[in-house]
């Protein structure tokens, strides 16, 4: 697998997290069970955490939960740092060799590659919903993300799907808003 690029979907990412503004860090998110705070917190673990992955490094537990009472002094510019490792170390084509941790699982490292990607272009998409912030998707990031998506059994209309049930959008619909309804969002959602 040719290495994948990062930088348009960290970039915005990083322009995003910048941009949040301490009243926001309440506000309510796609995500039900995060507050903005949460998903910031939640995005800058998984940019350390998927750095490692690419990097084969082991990673403590816990780092990408979710947990906004952790942000700390700092946080956006210690998250634009991340983001920007996350970036340089999907460069490599090294990085997409054998098998590495995502998570708790084991995988094959350019399946991790398409995990990390994704979740830093849906994140993006729900940290700018979440703070009324625009959001410039690289279309062939959400392509990728579409595709690896796409490669999993469609759950049944109780089941959830990678974040929750798919929501039906039309197959005509830009790829950023097929990948947000696969991925169990209503890309018409606002706060």
């Amino acid at each position: 697998m040719d290495p994948l690029d990062f930088g348009p979907a960290t970039t915005t990412m990083a322009r995003l997290v910048t941009g949040v503004t301490d009243d926001q860090l309440d506000a309510r998110t796609p995500c039900p069970d995060y507050t903005v705070a949460d998903l910031v917190d939640h995005i800058g673990g998984l940019a350390f955490a998927f750095t490692a992955s690419a990097r084969k490094d082991d990673v403590p537990a816990g780092g990408g939960s979710g947990d906004g009472s952790r942000l700390e002094e700092g946080w956006r510019e210690r998250i634009v740092t991340q983001l920007a490792e996350l970036e340089a170390a999907w460069r490599h084509s090294a990085a997409y060799d054998g098998v590495t941790m995502a998570g708790p699982l084991e995988m094959p490292a350019e399946v991790a590659a398409l995990v990390a990607l994704d979740e830093v272009v849906v994140h993006g998409w729900d940290l700018a919903r979440s703070t009324d912030q625009p959001y410039d998707v690289d279309d062939a990031a959400a392509t990728a993300c579409l595709g690896f998506v796409a490669s999993f059994e469609a759950p049944a209309d109780d089941e959830g799907g990678l974040f929750g049930p798919p929501v039906p959008v039309p197959a005509d619909a830009p790829p950023l808003d097929r990948l947000i309804g696969a991925t169990g969002r209503d890309p018409s959602w606002t706060p």
